[in-house]
């Protein structure tokens, strides 16, 4: 398995996908940033994701690579892993270690924690009797806390360590500080009483230090785990590749590993199997689910000609097809590197919660020192209390839950967003498309299928449709216009007999003339009919109105002799007209704009419920009318487009939309790439973006309010006021430590409800 080092070029920059080990809160990412960022030369820009654990680095590969990125991490005390492409079973298996390593430290501290906590509470309540207060009870509580302290704790202290020699303050300082004044304060209290001395004092708190420590253990552990279920979609994704693929060599099949496969190996799928690359269809006919990729609920009918996809399953027939995208190139390749460049971004709204997280840790240490001295000097509470509150002050303070906020929420939307076959490129996309207050939607190949398609048949006999489709059929199929392709396919599709003409005659811009089985016949415009002096048989009023109907019509003339209609459009997609209601009842405006006649552009707005249209605009003027939109709107504008034709107004659009075809998934000029070709996966997105922000902001607001709230609780301000609870105004650090631990899972267990 070849490793993908997720590498870009773009204008002479490289860019970097590097797994980091060894976070711990959100001030190390900051750290890693900053380093990154200012002491790197040759680093153009860096994102340091700490929900991700991975550092996105553009830079000058003149001036840096990656062994001198990684030698810069490694320096500040932290680790960089391989990133892989596919890396299921490896991610997997480092999320496994990490969380068993967890877990058995949580369980050596609940073992010792657990027998001190209820020696200590069950003393000084005086339930134990005069033996409990002797001198060997503090050594046996002295003993039973120093595992805790330094086997359980000794990842604090490393990444406190780590943390400033750096310069910088992080969780890790205020936990090792915090555990570490209960713990060795309580030491030559213990020394005293064992010399017979109550000079220091009488009480000790190992289970203080040895129960904070233990219920934060527990509380990395849960975030661990939650954590892991904010990637469970794009690791379903990564499980999507099989291990291997069947090919035809010298006209065995052979099963060989999956990266061995070259472009243009013919490639065999039996039903049931996985389609392991994107290729051609070139033996066998089938149905196959691409539900996985695309978002599409059913199974899509296949036959030679037809695109696959890799991921995708074939469900009934046996399939041999032609490798054409392979490795990095697939479908499903894009649709990874997409979503994980959108996880790994940082969105605009992180920004105050980064520059909070920055200067957190200082302000903290600052308040638990004030607390201290005001308590012990100026309120004369003893250094005893003044102690356990500015131990309380460091341990309830929370950096992670600040840190999580975003990166969580983004993780799940965009792993939402990919299961549903919606892929935004990169977490600002995201967060702009909630602030939408216009959508512009392109006509052809958004709103309609893009190719003519045969809506009337008109015949002076009511119950010729069949001849008469037939008949023209026949004249065209050895026509290359899009109309003629058009009634041919119609045919078809009602597997109708298709003749030969025996001859042939196109005429530009009027239509064709034919010979089928001796008979002459025409198909064309009004002008040929009257050129050619044929007889409209009364069928003039039935033209008029499928022409007001902005629908092409094509008269049919057997013999000089009008014998029917053929009407032909850009019909409109299934789903189009709920999509654009479901977008106004989002709040949003709609507008059409296309290149079509007004009258044309009238028929199609009024059939999908739009009231503006921008009609006869050149291909080279819609960035100019998204342009005047913007100029003219309040809030932000959407283009909805085919990624291709309208790749300058997708550019130009707050957020461009591009609707996709199941394997042109890496549509650049777009900020959203929908896989489906269904509009109904617009206002899906839009609603998408709008549950992530009001997520984001949730956790935002709880991360604040959770921190400007307890800290001063802790510090002490409620105690004056005797009517409250002794547990608001006397704060423990036990407790405090149990909310610490819990703030950053609440964060975590909030994101993850955007998978419902």
């Amino acid at each position: 398995m070849k490793p993908s080092s997720d590498t870009a070029e773009t204008a002479g920059m490289q860019r970097e996908t590097l797994a980091i080990t060894g976070m711990t809160c959100a001030n190390c990412a900051a750290t890693i940033h900053r380093t990154l960022q200012k002491k790197v030369p040759g680093v153009v820009d860096a994102t340091v994701n700490y929900a991700t654990e991975k550092a996105t680095v553009e830079f000058l590969p003149q001036q840096v690579n990656r062994e001198i990125l990684t030698r810069a991490i490694e320096r500040i005390g932290y680790g960089v892993v391989e990133v892989r492409m596919y890396e299921d079973s490896e991610g997997k298996a480092r999320e496994e270690e990490e969380i068993r390593g967890q877990s058995l430290k949580l369980w050596i501290g609940v073992t010792f924690s657990v027998p001190l906590f209820l020696l200590a509470m069950t003393r000084d309540f005086g339930l134990l009797g005069a033996w409990a207060h002797q001198p060997w009870v503090n050594v046996l509580m002295a003993l039973l806390a120093a595992p805790v302290q330094f086997y359980v704790g000794w990842g604090f202290y490393v990444g406190a360590y780590k943390a400033l020699r750096n310069g910088t303050a992080n969780m890790d300082v205020l936990i090792a500080m915090g555990s570490s004044a209960a713990f060795f304060y309580s030491l030559p209290v213990t020394i005293a009483l064992g010399l017979g001395s109550q000079a220091l004092g009488t009480h000790v708190y190992y289970e203080t230090a040895a129960v904070i420590i233990t219920l934060i253990k527990l509380g990395k552990l849960l975030e661990a785990r939650a954590k892991g279920k904010t990637s469970a979609a794009i690791k379903k994704l990564m499980g999507l590749r099989p291990e291997t693929a069947r090919l035809v060599r010298e006209g065995q099949e052979v099963d060989i590993p999956l990266e061995e496969v070259a472009v243009n190996d013919p490639i065999i799928v039996r039903p049931g199997e996985r389609i392991p690359v994107d290729g051609i269809i070139t033996h066998g006919n089938s149905s196959v689910d691409e539900s996985m990729l695309t978002g599409e609920s059913l199974p899509v009918d296949k036959q030679p000609g037809d695109e696959v996809i890799g991921g995708s399953i074939n469900k009934q027939g046996r399939l041999q097809f032609e490798a054409r995208r392979v490795g990095a190139e697939t479908a499903l390749a894009q649709i990874i590197r997409m979503v994980e460049e959108a996880q790994g971004s940082r969105a605009p709204i992180q920004r105050l919660a980064d520059r909070v997280a920055a200067v957190f840790v200082p302000i903290v240490i600052l308040i638990a020192a004030g607390t201290f001295l005001i308590w012990w000097l100026v309120l004369s509470a003893g250094f005893t209390e003044a102690m356990i509150r500015m131990v309380a002050v460091l341990v309830i303070a929370c950096p992670c839950a600040l840190g999580l906020a975003t990166p969580t929420a983004i993780m799940v939307a965009t792993g939402r967003g990919a299961q549903k076959g919606i892929l935004f490129k990169n977490s600002q996309a995201l967060e702009r498309a909630h602030s939408l207050k216009t959508i512009v939607l392109d006509k052809t190949g958004t709103l309609t299928l893009g190719q003519p398609s045969v809506t009337d048949i008109q015949t002076s006999d009511p119950v010729a449709g069949d001849w008469l489709l037939e008949l023209a059929a026949s004249a065209e199929s050895g026509s290359e216009h899009p109309l003629g392709e058009a009634i041919v396919r119609e045919a078809r599709k009602r597997d109708l007999p298709i003749g030969s003409p025996q001859e042939f005659e196109a005429q530009s811009g009027e239509g064709v003339l034919a010979r089928v089985e001796n008979q002459k016949v025409l198909l064309g415009n009004l002008r040929m009919m009257t050129q050619y002096r044929v007889d409209l048989n009364g069928l003039e009023e039935q033209a008029g109105r499928l022409q007001s109907q902005a629908k092409t019509v094509i008269w049919v003339a057997l013999e000089d002799k009008a014998v029917g209609l053929i009407g032909v459009a850009d019909i409109v997609k299934p789903g189009a007209r709920e999509a654009v209601a479901e977008i106004r009842e989002l709040g949003l405006t709609v507008v059409m704009l296309t290149g079509d006649n007004q009258a044309t552009a009238q028929a199609i707005a009024r059939e999908v419920g739009i009231d503006r249209l921008l009609a006869e605009v050149l291909p080279g003027e819609k960035a100019v009318q998204i342009e005047r939109l913007q100029q003219e709107q309040e809030g932000l504008v959407a283009m909805v487009g085919d990624g291709i034709n309208d790749a300058p107004a997708l550019t130009q659009a707050d957020v461009g939309i591009a609707i996709g075809t199941g394997t042109d998934v890496a549509m650049e000029t777009a900020d959203v790439t929908l896989m489906r070709g269904d509009l109904r996966s617009v206002p899906q997105a839009i609603a998408l973006s709008q549950a992530t922000l009001r997520t984001i902001k949730q956790n935002l607001f709880w991360a604040f309010f959770y921190n400007v709230i307890l800290i001063p609780i802790a510090a002490g301000v409620l105690y004056p006021f005797e009517a409250l609870p002794v547990l608001l105004r006397s704060l423990h650090p036990i407790m405090a430590a149990f909310a610490m631990a819990f703030s950053s899972v609440t964060v975590v267990t909030n994101s993850l409800r955007l998978r419902e």
